[in-house]
């Protein structure tokens, strides 16, 4: 039986299995900046779906996965999604850095480099755009995308969820600095964890390499952003973005980059699963 395409994200397929179920598939293909790059990385997408599978289970909060397919596919609940992405900061860093650097954010902290926060930082932004941007609550509810109730109680949960994980990280040796969830009703209008947890979705540290100040060594996909901006892909990127012209072609990644970022997923994946990837 041949599966209709939904839509093709830029790390994962979504195909249409029937009226209520929907298939992720979990592609190697590797986005920075808003850009799927050429090249990919290989398991990255079992890597993905592992990491997925647990998480889901281990944060038990109602969810839309059903089953697991190796080595790259999970079956899931079709869901009305929420069109927001929310996040959640445990430290300053990437663009919230940045950010706070220009005095965009209104918050009273020091803007240090990899600073913990005295509590975690919640915010929303766009979904389904050429590039992700902040929204605030209050524009939220007034595109109709969210009521007052669900976005109280999903920051809520949010903050939750992102505290649970970090605890597991932690004793894993790692520091879960910032992440992003994706939730969304089903037919009944239950509120579930959607979309995918992993890599793709956070950053990650190692413990024993933390300093605050200093840009970090990351567990997730930041060194292939780290290489981007060091060759000067990124400020092209952004300056065709503020003249709304073409973006540029993205490089295809060296393969010690390559090679790097597989080796950290997996080493992610076991460390917090306490699992071995097959």
């Amino acid at each position: 039986m041949e599966l209709k395409l939904l839509r093709r994200g830029k790390v994962k397929d979504v195909y249409e299995l029937d009226e209520e179920r929907l298939i992720f598939i979990f592609s190697d293909r590797i986005s920075a900046f808003d850009v799927v790059l050429p090249s990919v990385v290989p398991s990255k997408g079992h890597v993905l779906l592992k990491f997925s599978e647990f998480w889901f289970k281990y944060l038990n909060f109602p969810n839309h996965m059903l089953a697991v397919q190796e080595p790259n596919s999970m079956v899931v609940k079709k869901l009305r999604m929420i069109p927001l992405e929310f996040i959640v900061r445990g430290y300053i860093y990437g663009s919230f850095y940045e950010r706070l650097i220009k005095g965009e954010l209104k918050l009273d902290v020091k803007p240090i480099l990899a600073k913990k926060l005295d509590k975690p930082f919640f915010e929303t932004t766009t979904k389904y755009e050429e590039k992700d941007v902040p929204i605030s609550k209050e524009e939220a509810i007034e595109r109709g995308w969210i009521n007052k109730e669900d976005y109280e109680f999903l920051e809520k949960v949010s903050i939750n969820l992102y505290e649970k994980m970090y605890e597991r990280a932690i004793k894993a040796g790692f520091i879960l600095a910032d992440i992003k969830f994706e939730f969304g009703k089903d037919k009944n209008g239950e509120i579930l964890l959607a979309d995918s947890i992993g890599p793709d979705e956070f950053r990650l540290w190692p413990i024993e390499k933390y300093e605050e100040g200093k840009l970090q060594e990351s567990y997730d996909k930041q060194p292939v952003r780290d290489w981007l901006i060091k060759i000067g892909y990124r400020d092209r990127l952004e300056e065709a973005r503020r003249r709304g012209e073409k973006i540029p072609e993205p490089p295809s990644l060296p393969n010690w980059l390559i090679d790097e970022i597989k080796r950290r997923y997996v080493e992610a994946y076991e460390r917090i699963s306490g699992e071995k990837i097959a």
